[in-house]
This record gives C-alpha cells, structure tokens and sequence, in this order.
C-alpha cells in the first residue's frame, strides 16, 4: 500500500518553535517500518516555518505577516530535512524534498510534472518530504495548512491511506481543550456528519500552527472522495503508522473511503478553492449540471453575489438556496449582470459561450 503521513507544526515542535528531534525520530522509524513491510511511504511535514523562529530570534511567538513567515520558512526548511535525513539513515533511506504550490495541482501540465516526480522518488525507494512552498507561495493563491496539500497529495500519488497526526487521539464530538469528556468518533461513514463534527472541532490548536482539527476534517472530505481512507490520530501514539496500515481499532478517527473518485481538478475546485461569490440558477439549469454533466449558460442564472474575476471559484445555488456545486467562472461580475437571462444566441459579442464550462465544474456529492 501507499500511505501519506501528515504530520503538524504543533505535533514536530516545541513552544518556541524549536524542532522536537525524538519527533522527528519517531515519525521516521514507523515510515521505515512501513517500508520494511513493503509499503511505500510519503510524508507531508510542517515545521518549517517554525523551525526558522528561534534560528532569527523570534522568542515571542510566530508572527503574522506574509512576507516575515516566508522568511522564516526559507531559514527553516533546510534544518528540517537535514534532520529528516539524519532520522532515515539510520535505516538506510533517502528522503528528496519537495514543495508543492496549489498551481502544482490546478494547471495539468505542473499536476503531471509534480505526479511524475512523486511517483519516480517511490520507485527509487526515496522518501519525499513534502511542504507548501512557503518561501515563495503567492499570499492570494495558497493553502496556508498542510492537511489539505496531504489530501491531494495523497490523490496524486494513488495512496490507500491517509494519516493525519495530530496532537489530539481523533475527531471528538466536541472541541476537547472545552469538554474533556467529549468522545473520540471512531469511524465516520456519512459525509454529512463531518459538517457536524467541524462545527465542534474548534479552531487552530496553537499559535504556532495555521489549521486545527477542522481542516483535517476538510482534507478528510478531499481524501474519501479520491477513494482514500483517512485516519486522525495523535502523533505521540506508539506504532500510529502500522495501526493506520492494519486498521487496528482505537487508532483514531477512520474517515471511510468513497466509491467514487474524482479528478484532481475537480477536487481542487470543489474542496480547495475558496469562493469569491455565489451564482443562484434555476431548477433547469441545475438538472442539466447534474444529470447531464452540462455546462452552466447565462439563461439559467437568476441572481448572483460577490465580486469575482475570470477564473475565480463561486458556489452554486439552486431555488432552494442549498449549494449544489462550485465551478470557474469565465465572465466577471461587473460583466455579468447584463448577461443574466439571456440566449446564447442573445450574448453581447466577446461573451464567453458557457459562464461556467462542465470541466471546470464541480457538482457537490
């Protein structure tokens, strides 16, 4: 099998950022185990900006602009995969490097080129260590957390098992740092019950960290619908890795794989992208989306909200005002209003034929 590991900032470092070596160590031995086994093995680690804190002095904590976080990121990067290393070679491994932007999985051309790439470190029995480009991601176009990037990765590489550490044992029915009492869910086989559990999840666990239990949940969404399993659980689990693998029980949250999978580009649309407004259509113009996999027309709009751009993400409403889908938009809102209704025929010259096209769709399971 092929497993991802995700692993946190909260989970690989101290509180002043400092990298926790015996982490590191530990992650590293149960992905060689892995290996020993025959599985093959990809680790999605954040650290890095973390890492650069106490190298530039910033003992008060983790700042909050961009550019200063990219700073940090680029200091600490390298200190992290040196540690990385040093933790496989004592079984006799290799780890290659490397940093994924969300252009990597949008644009087909990057999405094969990173695939490729992936896929050829497996076959070299090389462990990639995988980051957000942090040092130079463009601020309006990224993820900001690794879980996400973990589930598409994941997706990329065709793994049988995402996991997700943490530094809780699973998804709880409540925000454990309020109800301490709040039970792990162990298995988590309806999709809408994760729109419940997010609600309660809470948000970042620390400063130190950009993501929380709720986008684990969000990552666990992507990985079920590219068939992958999903299993939360806590970093300082002893074997976390093999239990993952076997499917021990009482290992953490298991989010169950779906039978359908969809493509990269539509899951980036459909659960990565953040949308810039809302296009509510009518009961025809929905039907043909979603039976018909047909594109979206400016004659089935009714209405729409938001300022967007070609090639913005915006959320689909049918007339009773429940999402059912997320696409591209090829027209802009300042351009849209005086289309809304018409004809093909009726466009103004210039007008894109489709206001959203059925590749850049995304109907919402």
């Amino acid at each position: 099998m092929i497993v991802v590991v995700k692993i946190g900032t909260s989970s690989i470092t101290e509180s002043d950022g400092t990298i926790k070596a015996e982490a590191v160590a530990k992650l590293s031995g149960e992905v060689a185990a892995a290996i020993a086994d025959g599985h093959q093995a990809v680790v999605v680690s954040s650290g890095a900006i973390g890492a650069g804190l106490p190298v530039l002095g910033f003992d008060q904590g983790r700042p909050r602009d961009s550019v200063t976080l990219q700073a940090l990121s680029a200091v600490g990067q390298s200190r992290l995969m040196a540690l990385y290393q040093e933790c496989l070679e004592g079984d006799d491994l290799v780890c290659g490097q490397v940093l994924l932007a969300p252009r990597d999985f949008l644009e087909r051309t990057q999405y094969l080129h990173a695939q490729r790439t992936l896929n050829r470190l497996l076959k070299l029995g090389v462990v990639p260590i995988v980051n957000e480009n942090d040092a130079v991601a463009d601020d309006a176009i990224r993820w900001g957390d690794n879980d996400r990037i973990a589930a598409l990765v994941a997706h990329m590489v065709g793994a049988d098992v995402l996991v997700l550490l943490t530094d809780t044992d699973g998804v709880h029915t409540a925000d454990p740092r309020i109800d301490a009492a709040a039970p792990v869910v162990e298995e988590i086989t309806d999709l809408g019950q994760l729109e419940e559990l997010t609600a309660a999840a809470g948000g970042a666990g620390t400063d130190r960290g950009s993501g929380g239990m709720a986008s684990k949940l969000a990552a666990a969404r992507i990985a079920s619908w590219s068939g992958v399993r999903t299993v939360i659980a806590a970093a300082d689990r002893p074997q976390v890795v093999a239990d993952a693998l076997a499917r021990r029980p009482g290992v953490g949250s298991t989010v169950v794989a779906q039978p359908q999978r969809l493509s990269a580009r539509k899951l980036w649309i459909g659960f990565a992208m953040v949308p810039s407004g809302t296009l509510r259509v009518d009961a025809g113009a929905r039907r043909a989306m979603v039976e018909q996999g047909a594109s979206l027309l400016a004659i089935g709009i009714t209405g729409f909200d938001g300022t967007f751009q070609p090639g913005d993400a915006v959320d689909l409403r049918g007339p009773d005002d429940e999402v059912f889908a997320r696409g591209l938009v090829e027209i802009a809102s300042h351009e849209l209003g005086a289309v809304v209704g018409l004809r093909s025929d009726a466009m103004p010259p210039g007008a894109p034929d489709e206001v959203i096209h059925r590749d850049s769709l995304t109907v919402l399971p």
